[in-house]
């Protein structure tokens, strides 16, 4: 399963971001072979509906979970609509890395 983890930057050594639809950068977390890749969010500067057209990438990239610290109305609708399960975690100073390894005890 792909879990995309919500980033401020282009490595696992950057800062998990907050925001799902405006994030800077998406991690996709592969648990099957443990590989890591970053993709650019393109809509983390969208004038409206960031939320909803981020939540339509994500499903592209075949994600079955989303990591992040919020997710707005309009994309928790489409995401419950995907089966996209959304896990929210509010500790700001994590680092991408730290959350992968959280993952990987589990």
């Amino acid at each position: 399963m792909k879990t995309i983890i919500t980033s401020t930057g282009d490595n696992l050594s950057a800062k998990f971001d907050q925001r799902f639809g405006r994030a800077g950068w998406f991690c996709i977390y592969d648990r099957g072979d443990k590989s890591t890749y970053f993709v650019e969010n393109n809509f983390k500067n969208s004038n409206g509906g960031a939320g909803t057209k981020s939540s339509e990438m994500v499903a592209e990239l075949g994600a079955g979970q989303i990591i992040s610290g919020d997710f707005g109305p309009k994309a928790k609708t489409l995401l419950e609509k995907l089966n996209i399960q959304m896990i929210i975690i509010d500790e700001t100073e994590l680092s991408v890395q730290d959350i992968i390894n959280r993952i990987a005890k589990n």
